[in-house]
């Protein structure tokens, strides 16, 4: 009996699609990142500046808003009950308003980063 080879079969394989390269002036700003360019670096840098002038905000009003209590109370020797109610009451609300807006201003800063980093 004479030999046979074995019929060649050819299989197809499918699967996901690849990507393809764009073109060569696409970049994508979350590689230029991680990658530690200096287009990823300006990025980063950028956030850092934008939260870091929210918090310096917010210190500029923290002192203006407490900074001068000090030589209020020295103008008023005789009134520890008015400087418990300032302290307690006064200061207190300005406070948390100020905190809500650092807190919004920071996630919308990140989310903006994000949204720049992702590509969309």
């Amino acid at each position: 009996m004479p030999h046979q080879d074995p019929v060649e079969r050819r299989v197809v394989v499918t699967g996901p699609p690849r990507r393809t390269r764009r073109a060569s002036g696409y970049y994508r700003p979350r590689t230029e990142i991680d990658e530690q360019t200096t287009l990823g670096d300006t990025y980063v840098r950028s956030l850092m500046r934008s939260q870091l002038r929210a918090g310096l905000t917010v210190l500029a009003v923290l002192g203006l808003l407490i900074g001068p209590l000090p030589l209020l109370f020295a103008a008023m020797p005789d009134a520890r009950r008015v400087e418990w109610a300032v302290l307690g009451f006064g200061v207190y609300a300005p406070l948390v308003l100020l905190a809500r807006w650092y807190v919004r201003r920071a996630e919308r800063n990140e989310r903006d980063f994000v949204r720049l980093v992702e590509d969309r």
